[in-house]
């Protein structure tokens, strides 16, 4: 976990037209994707979402692309 944490993931932060704040994601994590009400809000959330999502990944034994 430690490994892939410490890779340089791509996070990109959109502002959300239809509810409101912004919403952040990490294009080479497939489906990994929160929201905050302020751009700082939504990259901590993210940084949560993607130890979620590599946790998950490697439970299921699922393909992780690296950066």
């Amino acid at each position: 976990m430690k490994y892939y944490l410490s890779l340089p993931w791509r996070l990109e932060i959109v502002p959300d037209p239809d509810e409101g704040g912004y919403a952040a994601y990490y294009p080479e994590l497939p489906g990994c994707v929160t929201v905050g009400e302020t751009m700082e809000s939504a990259a901590v959330n993210a940084e949560d979402a993607k130890r979620a999502w590599l946790e998950a990944a490697l439970e299921d034994g699922g393909p992780i692309a690296e950066p």
